[in-house]
């Protein structure tokens, strides 16, 4: 089969759930949510935001890091990541005792520079994600442990657990959303989800100015997009990838792309209704059920994810100054 299978998800989430959160899951039923939410059967939203490192990239990086042999914790670990990767392979590995080297594009939030180095983490700046990536395999092929943001079996299988809990926990929703950057999150969530439910349908959610999963889908292998424009940072990742790809074909049922300004505004609803500060990666499932998906889940039993809140006050008080 293509991906993990559900004993393996089964056997990964025992294996780490000492170390992580099962995070909850908040059905959206008070009059607050009146006149917002789509004329479906019920929602529900996964607070992954509640996890380690504030998103479920903690997930995989556990796993990835767990796995090393001796001589990769000797020689340390390094990533590319604009955020909730960074701080992710940053927590576990100081739980691990491994050395960490991050690698991050120069306009990053500070507030994620600095968490990172709280962790004790090094960090070093680039002019952009596609430099930072490639300092990241430059110090791999140096030695280093590559810990790849999406493109990895345990990124992947990390994903998967988050996707067996929202299925375990939420056993009504018949309709998934997931945000895509790289497309980690959502290939591992899905083959999960799919392998408990296969009637279950599996929706994913990119920013027009980050489509690279949605051009790989329409070009039936993975592409790399000319430029990434967006406000989700998280969701900012230039090209698909061959693994990530593979199981997010075998199971996303579609693809829906949305306007930065919608997970602006989908920002402030979670703000005004349930006072959480979400990145846009946070608000973009909401900002697709309540906009262009709105009409499609008429009946459906709806599960969003809000997958991470890694962003400033100083940040987020600009971003939403466009609003």
């Amino acid at each position: 089969m293509v991906g993990p299978t559900l004993d393996a998800i089964v056997a990964a989430k025992a294996e780490a759930q000492a170390d992580l959160i099962e995070t909850p899951v908040l059905p959206l039923t008070s009059a607050r949510w009146d006149g917002i939410l789509p004329d479906c059967a019920g929602v529900t939203v996964k607070l992954e935001l509640f996890q380690q490192a504030g998103s479920f990239k903690a997930r995989g990086a556990l796993l990835g890091i767990r796995h090393l042999t001796a001589a990769q914790r000797t020689a340390g670990v390094v990533a590319a990541s604009g955020g909730n990767h960074a701080l992710a392979v940053s927590w576990a590995a100081q739980a691990a005792g491994v050395d960490a080297l991050i690698m991050m594009p120069k306009a990053t939030d500070p507030a994620r520079i600095a968490g990172c180095e709280a962790l004790g983490a090094t960090v070093r700046l680039h002019d952009d994600m596609a430099a930072a990536f490639a300092a990241m395999n430059a110090a791999a092929e140096q030695g280093r442990a590559l810990m790849h943001p999406f493109e990895a079996e345990h990124m992947i299988l990390g994903a998967a657990t988050c996707g067996y809990e929202y299925a375990t926990q939420a056993p009504q929703v018949d309709t998934f959303i997931i945000p895509i950057g790289g497309g980690g999150m959502i290939s591992g969530m899905a083959c999960a989800i799919k392998q408990m439910r296969p009637d279950a349908r599996v929706i994913g959610v990119e920013p027009f100015g980050a489509d690279s999963m949605s051009q790989s889908f329409a070009a039936g292998e993975p592409v790399r997009i000319d430029r990434v424009a967006t406000i989700a940072d998280s969701l900012g990742a230039p090209l698909a990838m061959p693994l990530s790809y593979g199981v997010a074909r075998a199971y996303v049922d579609d693809i829906e792309k949305i306007e930065d300004r919608a997970m602006l505004a989908a920002m402030d609803i979670y703000q005004n209704v349930l006072r959480i500060t979400a990145e846009p990666a946070c608000a973009a499932s909401l900002a697709a059920m309540i906009g262009p998906l709105k009409d499609d889940l008429a009946g459906r039993q709806v599960g969003i994810i809000a997958c991470g809140s890694n962003i400033s006050l100083a940040r987020y008080a600009v971003l939403m100054a466009e609003l």
